[in-house]
């Protein structure tokens, strides 16, 4: 018997999910970034190196992805996964505390550590999350499911920062473990209640009947790892997707740490003034998220409501966004930055919840797409391979980042150097952006990313939701 789709309510219970995993991830990739160069003066460069640590242990997305997938039961994974972010979330701090003392050897060692339990934590959680709304989440929903709970992500940072921000000052060692604790335990609890009795009976029967010889197991699901990969990466469209998610996300990660810097250099902004220009590109990628979605149920079935349609022209419209940074670069002072960020935001939102609900559409294995999804050849995802799908997926997303920062932040230091020229120089590493975002909107239109996904006329068939952009 096979599963119900998710409805409204059940996508709001894992959007609190994800807006626990959000609570944990931000205090440790942002206020414990301050604490360690602020507080406990240390090299700005060992957040980084840990940060890019985090992202680089998130290559165990597909193997986590492919352990929910073996037995069709996506909770135990994400709560798993919650449970080893917790405890590294926690570590983390304490590792930061150490290495503010006289022994920052063995902090840095437990550090290493902490965020190694982040990454893997997040592989997890976020993977077999993920898989189990492409598992579920009727076609018609599936962009506004991905706008919930992303939108329910944005929000558990927000809380988290204003509450742990509260309770940290006055800041002491102690003060950061109780916080860091009292948020671990928070999103542990909180997703444990979430998630209670959310998969239904259904998946303890079909194992009983797989057991006695009733049904057999889906043979994507017995499937070794390394056969479960090939297959994935066989598919042409499943490729060519991974290839999209990695140059999309570079493209991304690439300016998101060079456009306050920018800002403050080029423009003279101050840290005040370029906290709200954030702030600006943020509200702009959550109406660009709204839109998306809503685009979705008003024309469901149109090219408008094409969930590749919003993937393709909102990679070129971060591209012109860019194109207009570069410029800024040139001018300077007078340049309309406020208006140009907001609509790099509302660029970037609109084409990362699409491209969630392509991944969606791809992972979940829908037939019936529209004449476009034979264009690249290969089928959607072999039922019972939605985790491993996933997790090539977001996998390819954490490389992104990890080296999108990088990048950015590398090559605007080495051409400040060469050229002389602050404007010029954050100038052409936008306009690097923007190329990469171009090729990712070719990339994006070359996918079969299931146009007929929003259609009402598509098959109820399960899903049985992501930016990271993308994302």
């Amino acid at each position: 018997m096979s599963a119900q789709p998710f409805g409204a309510l059940a996508v709001l219970r894992l959007g609190l999910v994800q807006a626990s995993l959000g609570a944990m991830v931000v205090l440790s990739t942002s206020t414990l970034n301050r604490v360690m160069v602020v507080e406990m003066a240390l090299p700005a460069f060992i957040p980084g190196l840990l940060l890019a640590l985090h992202y680089v242990v998130q290559i165990s997305r597909p193997r986590m992805g492919h352990g929910s997938d073996l037995g069709q039961r996506r909770s135990p994974w994400i709560l798993g996964g919650m449970v080893v972010l917790g405890a590294g979330s926690w570590l983390a701090a304490l590792a930061t505390v150490l290495m503010g003392q006289p022994n920052p050897a063995a902090g840095m060692v437990l550090a290493l550590l902490a965020y190694s339990l982040i990454g893997l934590g997040v592989a997890a959680s976020g993977t077999s999350l993920l898989a189990l709304l492409a598992k579920r989440v009727p076609a018609p929903r599936r962009a506004a499911a991905a706008t919930t709970v992303w939108i329910l992500m944005i929000a558990g940072f927000v809380l988290t920062a204003v509450v742990s921000g509260h309770f940290l000052d006055p800041f002491s060692p102690e003060r950061l473990l109780r916080v860091s604790a009292g948020v671990a335990l928070a999103a542990i609890v909180l997703t444990a209640l979430a998630l209670l009795g959310l998969e239904g009976p259904g998946h303890a029967a079909q194992a009983h009947a797989d057991a006695s010889g009733t049904h057999a197991p889906p043979a994507a699901a017995a499937a070794s790892f390394k056969q479960a990969l090939a297959e994935a990466w066989a598919e042409p469209r499943a490729r060519r997707f991974t290839v999209f998610v990695f140059v999309s996300m570079l493209a991304f990660s690439m300016q998101d740490l060079i456009l306050e810097p920018f800002a403050g250099l080029v423009f003279g902004l101050s840290p005040g003034a370029t906290t709200q220009l954030s702030g600006t590109q943020h509200g702009g990628a959550l109406l660009g998220m709204l839109a998306a979605a809503a685009a979705g149920s008003r024309w469901a079935g149109r090219h408008w409501g094409s969930v590749r349609s919003w993937t393709v022209w909102g990679c070129v419209a971060s591209s012109l966004a860019l194109l207009g940074l570069f410029s800024a670069g040139l001018q300077g002072p007078g340049w309309p930055l406020q208006a140009n960020v907001f609509l790099l935001g509302l660029s970037t939102g609109a084409f990362s919840i699409a491209a969630i609900a392509s991944m969606m559409g791809l992972a979940g294995g829908q037939a019936g797409a529209d004449a476009d999804a034979d264009t690249e050849g290969g089928g959607a995802a072999a039922g019972g391979q939605e985790g491993v799908r996933m997790g090539l997926w977001g996998a390819a997303q954490a490389l992104a980042f990890a080296f999108g920062g990088l990048l950015g932040t590398s090559a605007s230091d080495l051409l400040r150097w060469g050229l002389g020229d602050i404007g010029l120089a954050y100038g052409l590493v936008f306009l690097l952006d923007a190329g990469l975002f171009l090729w990712a909107a070719r990339l994006a239109a070359g996918v079969a990313s299931q146009p007929a996904a929003l259609s009402p006329a598509a098959p109820p068939a399960l899903f049985p939701t992501q930016l990271e952009s993308a994302p």
